[in-house]
């Protein structure tokens, strides 16, 4: 009896963040790249797993059930950047356009379903936790102005503050700092929602209902644990692939296999033209 069909279910917010890391700009640089890239994945996913030969590769759609791609519909709202000092249009900046392309080609697809959350702004912003040590240590910086005096001391005269070498220092780097933080280090509040719940929807579904024999899970997130214990249980063959990313203990421990449908590169590939990934 040969092997049943198999799913492939891509945490899109992932695959978007790892793939240029793992292939050359040319491949990732518009929509149409990143969509063949993900085909040239789950084709060699099933090609390796059903042992296809390079004859035959032409015909790896008839082993799949469904390609299942996650993301979240990209923020509509609008917001006044705090460092830019100016209003953004979320709905019309680059990153929406490019999103939605992909979704576009993406609904082109043979056998491929699109899964969308949504993208919510659940606070306001807020400096981006790799800054905010830095942030924290430029309140030494303002020594400097202990000299001063209090306002209510102050009251209508003129003061002088005298400074020593060091504080002028000390000031000029909190000036420094402040004058030119990356407009990045702030977070907007966004956060995915109902991608992850999809996610575990969709193994459970297939695996219950028995319509693919062996699940291909593209993501490196441990929440899916139960997911993906759950299929095993019932019998179903659990294949990860974290695209070359280092796995977390938990979800290694309940899978059958490990494998990336991406080859490794012998060095990363520097930088990316991929606009940054909105929400997670």
């Amino acid at each position: 009896m040969s092997p049943g069909p198999i799913a492939i279910l891509v945490d899109g917010a992932y695959f978007l963040k790892r793939l240029p890391r793992l292939v050359a700009p040319k491949h990732c640089d518009t929509p149409l790249d990143i969509v063949n890239s993900l085909r040239i994945m789950c084709r060699n996913h099933v090609t390796s797993l059903r042992h296809i030969p390079n004859a035959e590769r032409k015909t790896w759609h008839q082993h799949v059930y469904r390609i299942f791609y996650y993301d979240a519909v990209p923020y509509a709202g609008k917001a006044h950047h705090p460092i830019l000092n100016r209003q953004i249009d979320y709905q019309k900046s680059d990153i929406a356009a490019h999103r939605n392309a992909i979704f576009e080609l993406l609904r082109e697809q043979r056998k491929l379903a699109l899964r969308l959350g949504k993208i919510s702004r659940d606070s306001d912003w807020s400096i981006a936790s790799k800054w905010t040590k830095t942030a924290l240590k430029s309140r030494q910086w303002v020594d400097a102005l202990n000299a001063l005096p209090s306002a209510e001391d102050l009251g209508t005269a003129e003061a002088t503050l005298t400074l020593s070498p060091s504080q002028v220092r000390e000031l000029t780097q909190l000036r420094d700092f402040w004058a030119h933080l990356d407009p990045r280090a702030v977070d907007e509040g966004f956060k995915q929602k109902g991608v992850d719940m999809r996610i575990g929807v969709d193994i459970a579904s297939i695996t219950l209902k028995k319509q693919a024999s062996t699940i291909v899970l593209v993501s490196g997130d441990s929440d899916f644990v139960p997911a993906a214990k759950l299929a095993r249980r019932e019998g179903m063959e659990f294949i990860l692939d974290p695209l070359w990313q280092s796995v977390n203990k938990d979800l290694f421990e309940h899978m059958d296999g490990l494998q990336s449908g991406l080859k490794r590169p012998t060095k990363p590939y520097p930088g990316t033209t991929t606009p940054a990934t909105e929400g997670k």
